[in-house]
């Protein structure tokens, strides 16, 4: 290179430089690219998106090639930088060239270019894939050779090459992700999707309307109480049975019943069996994600839970299922939660015993276990060990709970203290 010019020199030292830059941005851009935001413009036809999809496919490629570039115009520009720095000032002139090269370097081609790229990975990734793969298709026998020797050597120290991450997401990732979209998905958006996120985790059982609250008629009760419960009722649907619950016979749709009175003059027991549909079972321990499908499947929207003696535990609607998801419709079978709850003064809460424990810490931001007893009747029950025979005072999880109210071996009524307005109250 004696023939060569100083300044000549100085412009492809710099020209160097600047691929480099190119180089290590290139390689930031791609690894910081977010990767379901590049399928989706993919799929509706970016063309940007499509060659950088087309490059991360095989990503052992894509940094081999980017590798061989960059060390290749990097041991060039050493190389220059050594001949300029001898060129004007001697001997020495090489550990001048090569810390001065190596603060270049490390600020113009590694440190500023890769930060630019990682603010803008899209701009840079996509502009660079043209770029990148016009030298796919020249540099392809070097970069094919580079894999294969780096890859046999991953081999022999027993690493899987041929084992890549599908980019799947688990449901924990997916819940993570939902929660920091922020502004991007509104909050009431991002409560639903976490709720069908949690379908899975919730069996129908925790949701479920109790045995001793399911609306239902003894069949073998005389006629008029039969046909006064039948016009009394709040419900769209009631289970029919024989003397105790477990013998049920049918599920009978109120509205029908209605219309077979209108329209018929004989309105009987035996019609109204007749009118009743035949019962949809429940195995209990059902998560409820599997229960909403199988509802679809089955073409039905209410069924009786039963355990695995086949006694009937609860009732369960596909309204039930969907309230998880959405909050709670005005028809619930259930009673409002609302209703059990009464705010008092002080900042305490009377509550009804049997309030559902899932519910209680959705409403009121608690967090009473639920991997136990369901309603907050059972949650003292199991802490007691025992069923009170008067008012009593209790810590449950760092609540203050008063019992308020006891019947039929029941707790009816508790005065709740939350933790939080105990602090407040300690002050």
């Amino acid at each position: 290179m004696d023939d060569i010019s100083t300044g000549l020199l100085f412009s492809l030292l710099i020209l160097l430089i600047v691929i480099s830059g190119y180089f290590s941005g290139s390689e930031t851009g791609m690894m910081s690219l977010n990767r379901y935001k590049l399928r989706h413009l993919a799929n509706h036809g970016h063309k940007g998106a499509k060659r950088v999809e087309a490059l991360l496919s095989r990503p052992d490629r894509l940094i081999g090639l980017i590798l061989i570039g960059n060390n290749l115009v990097n041991i060039l520009a050493s190389a220059i930088a050594t001949i300029l720095g001898m060129r004007l000032f001697g001997d020495i002139g090489v550990a001048i060239a090569t810390g001065v090269l190596t603060l270049v370097v490390l600020v113009f081609a590694e440190v500023t270019p890769k930060t630019l790229a990682a603010l803008y990975p899209e701009k840079v990734s996509y502009a660079s894939s043209i770029v990148l793969n016009i030298l796919m298709r020249l540099l392809y026998p070097l970069v094919w050779l580079v894999n294969g020797i780096t890859n046999t050597f991953l081999k022999i120290i027993g690493l899987n090459v041929d084992k890549s991450d599908d980019g799947h997401l688990s449901s924990e990732e997916l819940r993570t992700i939902v929660n920091e979209a922020g502004g991007l998905i509104p909050r009431r958006h991002q409560d639903m999707l976490i709720s069908i996120l949690d379908l899975e985790n919730v069996t129908v059982e925790d949701i479920m309307v109790p045995r001793s609250e399911i609306a239902a008629i003894d069949i073998n009760d005389d006629w008029k109480s039969i046909v006064r419960q039948l016009t009394h009722s709040a419900h769209g649907r009631i289970v029919l049975y024989r003397d105790q619950i477990d013998e049920v016979v049918g599920m009978l749709r109120v509205r029908e019943a209605y219309r077979i009175m209108m329209e018929k003059n004989e309105f009987s027991k035996e019609t109204l069996l007749r009118a009743a549909d035949e019962i949809y079972f429940i195995p209990e321990g059902t998560p409820l994600n599997t229960q909403l499908l199988k509802f679809q499947r089955n073409k039905q929207r209410i069924g009786l839970i039963v355990d695995e003696y086949g006694d009937i535990q609860g009732l369960v609607t596909m309204e039930d299922i969907l309230e998880e998801i959405v909050g709670e419709f005005t028809t619930s079978m259930q009673p409002s939660l609302a209703e059990e709850i009464t705010p008092q003064s002080d900042g305490s809460y009377l509550i009804d015993g049997s309030a559902n424990i899932r519910d209680l810490n959705k409403s009121l931001n608690w967090k009473l276990p639920t991997d136990g007893p369901r309603t907050l009747n059972g949650l003292i029950l199991e802490h007691l060990q025992d069923i009170p025979e008067s008012q009593l005072s209790v810590a449950v999880e760092g609540h203050h709970m008063e019992i308020i109210e006891i019947s039929e071996n029941m707790i009816k009524q508790v005065k709740v203290v939350p933790e939080k307005q105990q602090r407040v109250l300690a002050r």
